[in-house]
């Protein structure tokens, strides 16, 4: 389809010059929206036929609404950059218009086309385009786009209309420790998704499902928690928002194998390229407890990371249960973990060439 005319109202209450430059002084990751919001409209018997960019503001939804009782919901992330000279970009929007449309069909929501999630974004820097804060200590615009099911009834099936909507949150890092080790909660009793579920899918119910096994984790000092496979709670899959990269002392990295339980992560995608770019072995595979727990001990594992959009690139020095405690590398940031942080963030911003063409300019 060819991209939508977006109908623009501008915001005639816009936050304060004053206030927007305070927050983006220091940004907390989620805690202040930008001016404006995106908002396209499907209907069964129409397809997407409506799209604007509106001020922010609440959503009037009625309590009937689909998404309140069947959770048809699905999201992205993707971020805004700012490079040295001023022009904003975004980073692989194509690959995070491709998952949302995964999702989509798992969750039985219409699929947007991807010039139309590109778009969006676009039209939303177009009118908040100040909100992107300059490039340093690694603050960005974080994008929200989101679909819902928007139809007012109570029955069990797939919503005849749907809203697909961007809002934006001026960000700093997500880890506010810099290159400092996490400490991650090892869910024994509690899973994140099951073969032939929703795992692949970015909807909010697999994040929910991790809030408990969250919340015990925070209360025993981890800031994640690792999820091992519901089927027999032997393999590794991911934590609550990240994926998991093992380095060994022979060179090689492991990250689990995506099996329909695994979030298909962007920054996971992009960092498997860049490490056989260097030419480094990278094997997708399951990945045991027992073996992480046996390398660590071995020191044939010397480093663990994370990845996701919102974190980036962050090491991993201890995972813990109730029952045990693993230290990886003397709980210090690995060498090949800081060099992959600094070369994708180089890449973000502009500082090192993209050679892969991922970033896509959204504004001069």
């Amino acid at each position: 389809m060819t991209i939508m005319d977006f109908k623009v109202t501008r915001n005639q209450n816009p936050t304060p010059i004053s206030e927007r430059d305070a927050i983006l002084a220091n940004p907390v990751f989620g805690a202040k929206l930008t001016d404006h919001q995106v908002v396209v409209v499907w209907e069964k018997d129409r397809g997407w036929n409506s799209a604007e960019v509106i001020p922010y503001g609440p959503i009037m939804m009625d309590p009937s609404s689909a998404v309140l009782h069947y959770g048809q919901e699905i999201f992205e992330g993707i971020k805004a950059y700012r490079h040295q000279d001023g022009s904003i970009w975004t980073f692989r929007p194509e690959a995070n218009a491709k998952r949302l449309q995964r999702s989509a069909h798992r969750m039985a929501l219409p699929e947007l086309p991807t010039e139309v999630f590109i778009e969006s974004l676009r039209q939303l820097i177009e009118v908040d385009g100040d909100w992107v804060p300059a490039p340093e200590g690694e603050k960005t615009l974080y994008f929200r786009p989101f679909e819902i099911a928007a139809e007012n009834f109570l029955g069990v099936r797939a919503a005849q209309r749907v809203e697909y909507r961007v809002i934006a949150s001026p960000v700093g890092p997500y880890f506010t420790g810099g290159l400092k080790p996490v400490a991650i909660w090892i869910a024994l009793d509690s899973a994140r998704a099951g073969k032939h579920g929703t795992g692949e899918a970015k909807t909010g119910g697999n994040y929910a499902a991790s809030l408990l096994a969250q919340s015990e984790g925070l209360e025993n000092g981890c800031s994640q928690v690792m999820f091992l496979d519901a089927e027999s709670a032997t393999y590794i899959e991911e934590l609550g928002g990240m994926n998991l990269f093992f380095v060994y002392k022979d060179g090689h990295v492991v990250t689990p194998a995506l099996d329909g339980t695994i979030l298909r992560g962007i920054t996971r995608d992009s960092l498997i390229t860049l490490l056989r770019d260097r030419g480094i072995e990278v094997q997708e595979r399951k990945v045991t407890l027992d073996e992480v727990r046996s390398g660590v001990k071995s020191d044939e594992i010397v480093e663990v990371f994370a990845c996701g959009t919102a974190a980036v690139i962050t090491p991993v020095g201890i995972f813990k249960s109730e029952q045990e405690e693993i230290v990886i590398g003397g709980n210090e940031p690995g060498q090949l973990t800081a060099q992959m942080r600094q070369e994708l963030t180089g890449i973000q911003y502009g500082t090192v060439p993209d050679r892969h063409n991922w970033m896509l300019k959204l504004a001069d």
